[in-house]
């Protein structure tokens, strides 16, 4: 019997931001696009809810920005994997370079996300 060594996958990696980012996607993305698109442009929220000052608040403190980071990102990881493999549903076999700049421009958004809820 020969030794076989298996050959390690980062598969289970984009796999779980996928899964992650979709159920992310699935519980808040409504909510998110029914308070943000509708309820408070047609002031159906308190004033200081939908306030800048109270966005910013939210933004500036840890666990606000640690939200704030965790949504985006994950998000952004989940429609990149859909993207990807999309891509090659509709019979646009990339490859290595489709991989990249799919998975490239999540870490890049990731990157910034970052970087810009550190600066606030």
């Amino acid at each position: 019997m020969k030794n076989r060594q298996l050959k390690r996958s980062h598969a289970p990696i984009f796999w779980g931001l996928f899964g992650a980012g979709g159920m992310l996607a699935a519980l808040f993305g409504p909510m998110l696009v029914l308070l943000t698109g509708f309820a408070a442009p047609l002031g159906w929220l308190p004033a200081k809810a939908a306030s800048y000052q109270g966005m910013l608040a939210l933004a500036q403190s840890l666990a606000g920005k640690a939200v704030l980071w965790g949504l985006v990102s994950l998000l952004l990881w989940h429609a990149a994997h859909r993207i990807y493999h999309s891509l090659h549903d509709v019979g646009v076999h990339g490859g290595p370079l489709a991989k990249a700049l799919t998975y490239g421009v999540a870490a890049a958004g990731t990157l910034a996300a970052l970087g810009l809820l550190a600066r606030i």
